[in-house]
């Protein structure tokens, strides 16, 4: 069975009254959805660390804070775009905005001046490349993915871009050039997350509908959703191969990359019936696993070799 849902949505918050500053504080540090923004830094901390050239240290520490800004602007802008369709969704309803606990305001002048800091810094003390990138993948996942998640469910692959900038702005603010390696990473992480939210979306249908948000399965069905699965998780295996190729990695990433790719494959072309959710939630777990372990022996792998 789908996931159920509450009769009706959840009426909409009257003006918050006054709260201790601790709780405020902490819902504004909630709008920078601060789980995502620290996988940002790993993976943007893992583009750096694979570079051949090494960064200062205090460069790379400008690097990671004003990286994680800008993501943090993203998400503070996103949850004040989707502060209403929000307050439809199970998952969402009781975040800082929908439940009322903050203005939609704070948010609003926290991501644009989080973003204003950030793009600007990240430019002049990195490299005008990675600052680039940067203000790409702030724009993209503003302006173009949020908006687009309400007409279209090919938002996920616009989505997908911002995503899997932050390896890649690790390589260039090394590198200071857009290199093969590089643009491996980039590759990885967007195939990877293409199958990882199309497995949400199975499971938590619903919740997406009732916001009014498309996806794959609502638009096509189960069947092309498990098929648009397969095919990005095959292109994410190939993919992760290239560090190897590139020479970035070696022979115990290679093994690992092969064995934990199989098991990610295994678990998308694995039976959806009787139960769709069952093979979702498993793909969606399986996902999580896959990307953590592998980003874990690149590391090692990295520092065998050094």
């Amino acid at each position: 069975m789908r996931d159920t849902f509450p009769a009706s949505p959840r009426p909409a918050p009257d003006r918050p009254e006054r709260r201790p500053l601790k709780a405020t504080l902490r819902d504004v540090v909630a709008l920078t959805k601060p789980r995502i923004t620290l996988m940002v830094l790993i993976t943007a901390a893992g583009g750096m660390w694979l570079a051949p050239d090494a960064l200062p240290l205090g460069t790379a520490l400008i690097m990671l804070i004003t990286t994680a800004t800008v993501v943090a602007s993203a998400n503070a802008l996103n949850c004040w775009l989707e502060r209403d369709s929000d307050r439809l969704m199970k998952r969402t309803m009781y975040r800082p905005l929908p439940d009322g606990r903050l203005q939609p305001t704070i948010a609003l002048w926290l991501g644009v001046t989080l973003g204003v800091i950030s793009v600007p810094l990240l430019t002049f003390a990195v490299n005008a490349l990675t600052g680039l990138l940067g203000a790409v993948a702030l724009i993209s996942y503003v302006a173009i993915y949020t908006p687009m998640k309400r007409t279209s469910s090919t938002a996920l692959l616009v989505g997908s871009v911002p995503g899997a900038l932050p390896p890649l702005m690790g390589w260039t603010a090394a590198t200071g050039s857009l290199d093969a390696p590089g643009l491996a990473l980039f590759a990885i992480l967007f195939f990877w997350q293409v199958p990882h939210f199309l497995a949400i979306a199975v499971y938590r249908q619903v919740d997406y509908d009732r916001a009014g948000l498309k996806t794959l399965p609502s638009e096509r069905g189960l069947a092309a959703t498990k098929v648009q699965a397969i095919a990005y998780t095959g292109l994410l295996v190939v993919s992760s191969l290239l560090l190897y190729v590139f020479r970035v990695a070696g022979p115990l990433y290679l093994v690992s990359a092969i064995v934990l790719g199989a098991l990610f494959l295994g678990a998308a072309l694995a039976p959806t019936k009787p139960n769709e959710n069952r093979w979702a939630r498993r793909l969606f777990i399986v996902s999580l696993v896959y990307l953590t372990l592998l980003f874990a022996v690149l590391s090692v792998d990295a520092l065998l070799q050094s």
